[in-house]
């Protein structure tokens, strides 16, 4: 009997000890340390790619007379022995009497504005270098990942929430979105990143950072109805970036000339009130008002009545795409126009040597 009980009792510890050597090694193969530390470390990078771009980020109020007219954010992206330079969005300082920047840290100080682009949204500002404390890394947009996570940093509504932090993800790349540049109607494309990432009023020209905390976009407007959420858009640097020389000289960016008036296909109206009348198959595409006189469309021989439907790769579903279409190209470019004269489509070629001047293209 004395000996059953102490095969019993072995065969317990046997059991015993082998379940919890066997739950050893399953539960060492499941990486449950690995999977929390790749949470904190995820966690701890936000945090720490914030502290890499937050003292380069500032408010900007734009007074005109003695009143703030709007407010917004900017980020110094480069600094030398005399100056920090900001970039922010053209709309926020738009016509503007004064421009008072306000460090996260407190520190204020007037800023000088050296140049602006309407079509690009990008203006750049100027303070005294001891103002500045860091200066932000500027990333590449061209390699992000939809889903990658981002962060935006700005002031929304007001400086009393000076130095928000929002995060998200890339919801969608190249987007083309329609935008005024007139106070009319959409007159121009813009070419950008949209986020998830919460951007409100007053977060315009600020940056929107990968994990890396390189900036990848300037963050620029935002979808507003009811029943939208979440859909925030930004320029991509490089768009940004490329413009900038001219604009810290002060530089108007040169851009070709085309030399033609038009109407959209769909503007019936401002058609008829023209005169001009167009075949019925037509669906898209910008009509030719006027042509001026010595530019490169009545060189190339085009005439009121045609009906632009392509610059180049760019199909013109209105008028805002000859401008988008156009501007990607430089003065002294030839560029292929598709048109539709009557009910034939023909191509041309035009050489752009002219410069854009005033309202027209």
């Amino acid at each position: 009997m004395r000996q059953r009980v102490i095969l019993f009792c072995l065969l317990l510890l046997t059991f015993f000890a082998g379940n919890y050597v066997a739950y050893r090694i399953v539960t060492s193969n499941i990486d449950i340390t690995g999977y929390k530390e790749k949470v904190i470390i995820d966690e701890k990078g936000i945090s720490e790619s914030v502290n890499q771009i937050y003292d380069a980020v500032v408010l900007i109020e734009a007074y005109k007379g003695l009143q703030v007219a709007s407010i917004g954010t900017g980020f110094v992206y480069k600094k030398d022995n005399e100056k920090g330079y900001i970039i922010t969005n053209d709309h926020v300082i738009a016509d503007a009497s004064k421009i008072q920047v306000t460090f996260f840290n407190g520190n204020e100080t007037e800023a000088t504005l050296l140049g602006g682009d309407i079509f690009a949204d990008i203006a750049v500002l100027s303070v005294d270098v001891e103002h500045v404390t860091q200066v932000a890394k500027i990333g590449n947009s061209k390699d992000v990942l939809l889903g990658e996570t981002v962060f935006a940093v700005g002031t929304p509504i007001s400086d009393e929430y000076i130095g928000t932090v929002t995060r998200g993800i890339i919801s969608g790349k190249n987007r083309m979105l329609s935008v005024s540049v007139g106070g009319g109607a959409d007159d121009w494309i813009m070419e950008v990143l949209q986020t998830d990432a919460a951007i409100n009023p007053g977060n315009s020209g600020g940056p929107l950072v990968n994990i890396n905390g390189e900036v990848i976009g300037i963050n620029s407007l935002k979808l507003v109805k009811h029943e939208i959420e979440g859909m925030g858009f930004a320029i991509p640097i490089e768009l940004a970036m490329a413009h900038i020389d001219k604009l810290e000289k002060g530089e108007k960016i040169p851009r070709p000339l085309l030399g033609v008036q038009f109407i959209d296909v769909e503007n019936t109206w401002e058609l008829y009130r023209a005169g001009i009348t167009i075949d019925a198959s037509i669906k898209y595409g910008a009509v030719i008002a006027a042509v001026m006189n010595n530019t490169p469309a009545e060189v190339a021989g085009l005439k009121m009545r045609d009906v632009i439907l392509k610059i180049g790769d760019t199909e013109l579903k209105n008028q805002a795409y000859l401008r988008y279409g156009l501007y990607k190209y430089n003065i002294g470019d030839t560029v292929k126009i598709t048109y539709q004269r009557g009910s034939e489509i023909k191509t041309i070629d035009v050489k752009l040597d002219k410069v854009y001047s005033d309202n027209n293209n």
